[in-house]
């Protein structure tokens, strides 16, 4: 039996992995964890009977404190409670799913206690991607990749050395605004962009997907997470979602994982690693599979994946930046305050007067995200 804590247990990777864990007997939920959802913590808590339940908003905490008494059930609330968390004795292994820069901190205190660590978090890299990396070499913790496309790389990376790895290629699906021009942007709304033609993801990760953001951060995290040079890692628009991601050896073979676009997948393979499991999702039919295409990614219309790229060239701190200023960027846009086309001239103008700081330190980084959170809502850059 292995004991799992899956932080944003509420959200679109956690309830996925919830999925998972309900159709074997092979794992044992230990803590969960969750921003504001009580009601659908609540059940997930009667369901699963962890020892310990976390709550960000600390009023919301004490609502749910109140529904699980007489169930042994801690509740806890905060980053205090997020950490407590993703440090139990008991756990084995951590699946870290919540959205934001909020999820650095957990992650890094579970590596320091041993944890493995399942990660959906995209932040962690993005932003304190060498010091991340550099605590798990140290304490010896196993990061295995969650989302998709790293999970992809990770599994084709089997049928090579490290210096054997020409480039890594991660497929986009281009999102809900393939093929069109700025143009064609002006008068986006947000139920147009929350509207991804393939993967059922959270309202964030979907408006990155809209923007190309989010292939712009997992090209950083990639880098990261398999110490590869960024300018052997490329993107390649591929509609159909079938290939995640592939891996071109030096001999000129390329390895690419495919399979149906379903998060229990990677999401199963992050928790049984290194054997694989059975499971009852659908496989991919290739009888049925009419085409497979291929695009370059537009960077004119869509500049973010541009923006990630000079963000991790510049290094320091220049990514914790990007990160700050595009979360609140996309917040705006979700509560209709700023147009879709605003989101990357927002990022690119906090960038612009960003002082970059070379090998920062882990308070540099925090300190920079809040300064770029702050730059971001100032009317020089809205």
């Amino acid at each position: 039996m292995k004991e799992i804590s899956i932080l944003g247990s509420t959200g679109s990777i956690g309830t996925q992995a919830l999925d998972v864990i309900r159709k074997t007997k092979e794992y044992k939920v230990i803590a969960l964890t969750t921003n504001i959802n009580i009601d659908l913590l609540e059940k997930q808590a009667l369901e699963f009977k962890p020892k310990l339940v976390t709550v960000m908003d600390q009023k919301k905490s004490i609502i749910l404190r109140d529904r699980l008494k007489g169930y042994n059930i801690k509740v806890a609330s905060g980053d205090e409670g997020l950490i407590e968390a993703a440090t139990l004795e008991d756990t084995k292994v951590v699946i870290n799913s919540v959205v934001g820069m909020i999820g650095l901190i957990p992650t890094l205190e579970a590596i320091k206690a041993g944890k493995k660590i399942a990660l959906a978090n995209k932040e962690t890299l993005v932003t304190a991607g060498e010091i991340v990396m550099r605590e798990a070499l140290k304490h010896k913790t196993e990061i295995l990749p969650v989302d998709s496309e790293h999970s992809a790389i990770f599994q084709c990376l089997k049928s090579g050395n490290q210096n054997e790895i020409s480039r890594l290629i991660l497929t986009a699906s281009g999102g809900p605004f393939r093929g069109k021009k700025t143009n064609d942007l002006l008068n986006i709304k947000v139920e147009d962009a929350l509207k991804h033609p393939n993967w059922e993801m959270g309202r964030k990760i979907t408006i990155d997907s809209a923007t190309l953001m989010n292939k712009g951060l997992e090209i950083i995290e990639a880098k990261w997470l398999f110490d590869v040079e960024i300018d052997k890692i490329d993107a390649v628009v591929h509609p159909q979602s079938i290939i995640h991601s592939m891996v071109e050896f030096v001999d000129g073979s390329i390895i690419a994982h495919m399979g149906v676009p379903d998060m229990r997948i990677p999401i199963q393979y992050a928790l049984s690693h290194p054997i694989r499991t059975k499971n009852e999702i659908n496989k991919l039919d290739f009888n049925t599979l009419k085409e497979l295409t291929f695009e370059r990614a537009d960077i004119e219309t869509f500049p973010c994946l541009d923006l990630a790229y000079k963000a991790i060239n510049a290094g320091g701190s220049m990514p914790a930046v990007l990160n700050a200023s595009n979360e609140v960027a996309v917040e705006l846009f979700l509560n209709n305050k700023i147009s879709f086309l605003k989101i990357p001239e927002i990022i690119s103008n906090v960038m612009d007067l960003h002082r970059n700081i070379l090998n920062p330190t882990l308070d540099d980084i925090l300190e920079s995200d809040n300064w770029a959170r702050e730059t971001a809502m100032h009317k020089t850059c809205l």
